[in-house]
């Protein structure tokens, strides 16, 4: 067995078999350079490092499970003249995830909510922090399936772990037990633990209103609201229809 085969067999033992994607290519490097073996050996190593980096950045993307590829740079903050455009990138820094803090985001239907929270989602994958992102009826639909097949625990526990959770049109519908009372709980493991981004339609002074009790209402928005960054976003809906032009009458 030559060399490189028993090269190939060694690092696909040590799970490093990523190196042979660029092996030869650092080889040729190494003696057009006359690199040292220490130099070689790093060049390599870097390979590695930079090859689980990636694959771990995919990995973070697929489960956060974002709706598209909504990112900052797509976003058209031209149309939005009012937004703070230095307020959001400095929030994309995700300083906020370091000091457990939560991002509330209110405004009209079709303003550009979801695509903020979600661009601020990415730069935290990119970070290294893991995401999830979910509408609030799928989010409470999810936990009370979990009653069902005996999951609850689990699917609740997730929930509370992960470093961000983006969950959006909070307020939609309204909150009946015992959905209220797993939102309600939910805020309560994550509060100064972990943070959260919640959109709504609804101005921050109606957040209660989706709640029957009010005292559960209370406890919930408090914790959401403490230290929270809110942010509201104005303007017309980008998703209004394009304009109806009436063809044009042939000339008589």
């Amino acid at each position: 067995m030559d060399l490189t085969a028993q090269l190939t067999q060694q690092l696909k033992r040590l799970r490093l078999s990523g190196i042979l994607d660029t092996l030869e290519v650092r080889i040729q490097q190494a003696i057009e350079q006359k690199l040292s073996h220490t130099e070689f050996l790093l060049q390599v190593a870097q390979d590695e490092v930079e090859r689980r980096e990636v694959k771990k950045l995919s990995t973070r993307m697929r489960r956060a499970s974002f709706a598209g590829e909504k990112t900052l740079e797509g976003f058209n903050f031209d149309a939005k003249p009012t937004l703070n455009r230095q307020w959001i990138l400095e929030l994309s820094t995700c300083v906020f995830i370091e000091e457990k803090a939560n991002v509330l985001v209110v405004g009209p239907s079709g303003v550009g909510k979801s695509h903020i929270a979600q661009a601020i989602g990415h730069k935290a994958c990119r970070r290294g922090y893991d995401v999830l992102y979910m509408g609030m009826s799928k989010l409470l639909k999810h936990l009370n399936a979990g009653r069902a097949d005996g999951t609850y625990d689990r699917r609740f526990a997730n929930l509370c772990r992960v470093d961000l959770l983006i969950v959006d049109d909070y307020g939609l519908k309204a909150l009946h037990p015992p959905v209220d009372e797993d939102f309600h709980e939910l805020v309560a493991e994550r509060y100064e633990r972990v943070s959260t981004i919640i959109t709504s339609n609804l101005d921050f002074g109606e957040w209660g209103q989706p709640f029957s009790n009010p005292l559960l209402a209370s406890a919930t928005i408090d914790r959401l609201r403490h230290n929270a960054h809110c942010l509201v976003i104005e303007g017309e809906s980008y998703r209004s229809p394009r304009s109806t032009h009436t063809p044009p009458r042939k000339a008589k």
